[in-house]
């Protein structure tokens, strides 16, 4: 009986680069058995490889957003900081999450490709996870080292998860054919339906797993944090399963260094020969007689979208106050109502509930230690000692089931008058002569509106980032040249990382009321919007695959600083095929 040996897809199509210990490729076998029989979904023109890249980034974001939902009370309860250090340092490590897709990028098209660009970094995703696991554990160290510890973590999980970005996007549309564009574009809407569902999914989870289990004495974070980098060990083995079915692009050589040169070259020779040379419809154009126009041109491409991408930050910027709004009320809370607090979790909308603290309140008023009578007259007479007398019982802040003061009662009714929703009261009960007495202080006033007004607010926030990041997805593929397909999609996630810069500078150091900020980034917002609406409209579509079409010659005969270079005809993006305006 004859056996079938089939490529494991555990290794790179080369048997010297091997990713996991060999006892798990049985797995990957079986796996690879299953789906080898067919290269599309049902008949359909979808590739099989797909639904690996789309089940690895639903455990991605599991593992992104199940860290960040309890990261904020992580900063304030565990390691003790305050409401303008956490959200400085969370948005700081928002905004290093959407800095480093171009570091990823980077790597990804100019030196090891897409898919080992999204291994490599993947495993120090995993050891962020892990060390910010080990931060959390009370056990290990002082105060010091769990700081150290968590900010090492962060900055790991903040270049994994950065660096993996664009190139998962990316490599999920290389997987189709050139024909197949509509299902590519479907396909970045699934894409993007899986990030969401992941994010649920972990900000439902990973709260009652800090909460409800208790390790240590006390709330679990270790294991909130242990469960994400469970799933990104998850999302690794995933998608190297699907390697042997995954269309693998090469990486295309130094690209950034041949942009930054291509540029600087440009600028130089514009610099020294314009007023000796007659004028070119494009700077870029400058640098003709050094570098292939076919470089130049997908400069232009990517230029001509990084412009269109300025003012879009700003939506990022509005977005993001959600967040600061939940850091503000948890940092009451915790100030106020601490273990309340702690079942608090960036999960959505959170609805206050009354605490009511009680304690004993109690006052000798006389505290000499004998009587002293003081007769009217020319003498001087005076108290040689006084001496106080008190007692005091100090109850600590938290929730209390029932009344420490003796009401010589089996039942004791109080009126605590009208209670609104929404609000916080303060009940103090002292016990005194003729009983107990009340007092009831209001700490938020309730509010007026309804809390059900939420409702298409959400309903708005959720269709606005639906359209806006899906289409900024697929517009950021299709609008790239094969060789910059991952920077420019690193350039669109910058466009967050932007509006959490723009969050820092303005929320943080302006020092205006919540509602002063959210109808500024409104207004501000409003106005971008106007200004990109004219950009849009004069945007025309580029079909980068015209490149191919136009520039037939061979890469090898385009030599840099050739003579040959200077006999061809100028080809500018003005002379390309196009598609309908935007």
């Amino acid at each position: 009986m004859g056996s079938v040996l089939l490529p494991s897809p555990w290794v790179n199509n080369n048997p010297n680069w091997v990713v996991f210990n060999p006892v798990l490729s049985l797995t990957c076998h079986f796996l690879h058995l299953l789906v080898s029989l067919h290269t599309k979904l049902c008949g359909t023109n979808y590739p099989v490889s797909i639904a690996f890249i789309v089940v690895n980034e639903f455990c991605e974001r599991f593992s992104y957003y199940g860290m960040k939902a309890v990261l904020t009370l992580y900063f304030i309860h565990y390691l003790h900081w305050d409401k303008n250090l956490s959200t400085a340092v969370y948005h700081a490590f928002s905004s290093l999450c959407y800095f480093t897709p171009v570091l990823g990028a980077l790597i990804a098209d100019s030196w090891l490709g897409k898919f080992k660009t999204v291994i490599y970094l993947s495993i120090v995703y995993v050891i962020g996870h892990v060390v910010k696991s080990v931060g959390a554990i009370p056990d290990v160290g002082d105060s010091t080292v769990h700081v150290v510890l968590s900010m090492l973590g962060l900055v790991l999980i903040a270049f994994g998860t950065g660096g993996i970005k664009p190139c998962v996007a990316a490599f999920g549309g290389d997987q189709f054919d050139e024909e197949h564009t509509e299902e590519r574009r479907k396909f970045f809407s699934i894409f993007y339906m899986s990030i969401n569902a992941g994010s649920v999914l972990s900000t439902i989870v990973t709260p009652i797993l800090r909460g409800d289990v208790k390790c240590f004495g006390g709330d679990c974070y270790a294991l909130a944090f242990g469960v994400p980098a469970a799933l990104m060990v998850i999302a690794l083995v995933v998608f190297i399963a699907g390697s042997g079915l995954y269309k693998k692009s090469p990486p295309e050589g130094n690209v950034l260094v041949c942009v930054c040169k291509c540029i600087g070259f440009a600028i130089r020779n514009r610099w020294k020969n314009s007023k000796k040379s007659p004028k070119r419809s494009h700077w870029l154009e400058w640098a003709e007689e050094k570098y292939p126009k076919r470089l130049i041109q997908e400069i232009q491409m990517v230029f001509r979208v990084l412009v269109l991408y300025i003012p879009l930050p700003m939506f990022w910027a509005l977005f993001d106050q959600q967040v600061k709004g939940y850091i503000q009320l948890i940092s009451f809370v915790f100030s106020n109502h601490s273990n309340y607090g702690r079942s608090i979790s960036l999960k959505g909308p959170v609805h206050p509930q009354m605490k009511i603290l009680i304690f004993n309140f109690c006052r000798f008023i006389n505290t000499h230690t004998e009587n002293i009578n003081i007769t009217v007259g020319t003498d001087e007479f005076y108290a040689a000692a006084n001496y106080g007398i008190s007692q005091n019982i100090s109850v600590p802040r938290g929730e209390y089931n029932g009344v420490v003061c003796e009401t010589n009662s089996d039942q004791y009714h109080i009126d605590l008058g009208l209670l609104d929703f929404g609000a916080f009261y303060t009940v103090i009960l002292s016990k005194e002569s003729n009983g107990l007495t009340l007092k009831k202080m209001e700490d938020i006033q309730a509010n007026d509106v309804h809390i059900a007004w939420q409702v298409p607010q959400y309903v708005f926030i959720t269709a606005g980032e639906v359209m806006f990041s899906i289409t900024g997805l697929e517009f950021s593929y299709s609008q790239a040249p094969a060789s910059m397909k991952s920077v420019l999609q690193a350039g669109w996630l910058m466009t967050v990382a932007f509006g959490n810069v723009i969050v820092l500078i303005v929320a943080e150091g302006a020092g205006m009321e919540q509602w002063t900020e959210f109808l500024l980034f409104a207004g501000l917002l409003v106005a971008v919007s106007i200004i990109f609406s004219i950009m849009a409209y004069f945007y025309t579509y580029v079909d980068p695959d015209q490149l191919d079409k136009i520039f037939r010659e061979d890469t090898d005969d385009e030599k840099v600083g050739s003579s040959d270079s200077k006999k061809n005809e100028a080809v500018s993006l003005n002379d390309m095929p196009k598609q309908t305006k935007m």
